[in-house]
């Protein structure tokens, strides 16, 4: 059993700005001062990683919140040897809560002699000491059988509902969801039933990576509000075209919700001058300057989400339980739900 009465939270430097607000988070869940634990995560000149742990985590529960985004080699490798220097300082058990857990697109062998990188980062980790994850929106649910160890996948979708419902309460009957691709539709089904709202469907055909060569919209879209939904947003090209053939087709406006704020490139500049009128995305991935400044691109918060699931884990209760609106509102409680 852990020693303190707590849980240690030590954060990498991949998004130092979420584990700061998750921790403030269960500062005031607790009703006491949660501090990450004081450690240094630095590179020798050479660039190899060095981590040095300064309190005592003999016993302890401790989370290690490290996203892999980019760099993803250098974030993944921090996460790693962060976990080997807790395992190395016997503590009690080793939680990784990963907000974006990247090589997830590689998660299954497309061609012959390809890797299933996904499959190679699960076993790094439960290799270098770590017994739980906790992360969000997978890109594909069934990474999570890569590990042998508990894995809880958060979603999403209850925030965006949240947040739908809240800035567009007064036109929520002229709101169309969309998925971007046939492979969403899922992920775009679940948020439309939360919402009350209709499916529709862009199928798109790619002639390589990267590059979309024609779409085509299933599903009415005139006079709607139109909403895409997807799990991340890397160059912004299916968004901004996806936009485009939606206001083609009739639909009134176009905003997009997507977990994972990747955008990479010139995603930035392309969602700027799209057709998009807005681009929701989480701080999964601590966003850059550039985003923060971009007037369409608005960041959704994801500590409340991420420091009620430590402390279900913590206090051993349920963490489905946070996949419904109903409990994530209270969570919210001041961002949403104030009608």
């Amino acid at each position: 059993m852990p020693i303190s009465n707590e849980p240690k939270i030590i954060a990498g430097n991949a998004n130092k700005r979420l584990a700061n607000a998750v921790a403030r988070r269960m500062s005031m869940h607790r009703g006491m001062n949660v501090d990450l634990v004081d450690a240094r995560v630095e590179r020798f000149n050479d660039g190899e990683i060095f981590v040095e742990v300064f309190e005592n985590v003999r016993g302890e529960d401790v989370y290690i919140l490290q996203p892999t985004s980019r760099p993803a080699n250098d974030n993944l490798m921090e996460l790693l040897i962060i976990a080997d220097a807790l395992r190395r300082s016997s503590a009690s058990r080793i939680t990784a809560v990963i907000p974006y857990f990247g090589y997830a697109r590689q998660d299954r062998r497309t061609k012959s002699r390809t890797p299933i990188s996904a499959k190679l980062v699960a076993n790094m980790l439960t290799e270098a000491g770590v017994s739980r994850i906790v992360t969000m929106d997978l890109h594909a649910a069934q990474i999570q059988g890569f590990f042998d160890i508990p894995v809880d996948n958060l979603y999403a979708a209850p925030l965006f509902a949240l947040d739908i419902m809240e800035n567009f309460r007064d036109g929520l009957e002229d709101i169309t969801v969309v998925s971007p691709d046939v492979g969403g539709v899922a992920r775009a089904r679940e948020l439309a039933t939360r919402i009350g709202a209709p499916l529709s469907i862009v199928d798109k055909r790619r002639e390589k990576a990267g590059e979309v060569a024609e779409m085509t919209v299933i599903g009415d879209v005139q006079d709607q509000i139109c909403i895409i939904v997807d799990d991340m947003c890397d160059t912004a090209g299916t968004l901004c075209k996806a936009a485009e053939v939606l206001l083609e087709a009739g639909a009134r406006e176009v905003h997009a919700y997507t977990s994972h704020g990747v955008l990479s490139g010139p995603a930035v500049e392309r969602v700027t001058n799209s057709k998009l009128k807005s681009l929701v995305i989480t701080d999964s991935i601590e966003p850059t300057q550039a985003v923060l400044n971009t007037p369409n691109i608005r960041v959704v918060p994801t500590a409340p989400l991420f420091a009620q699931a430590i402390l279900n884990t913590w206090n051993g209760t349920s963490i489905s339980s946070l996949i419904d609106t109903k409990t994530l509102g209270p969570i919210y409680e001041g961002l949403y739900g104030q009608h």
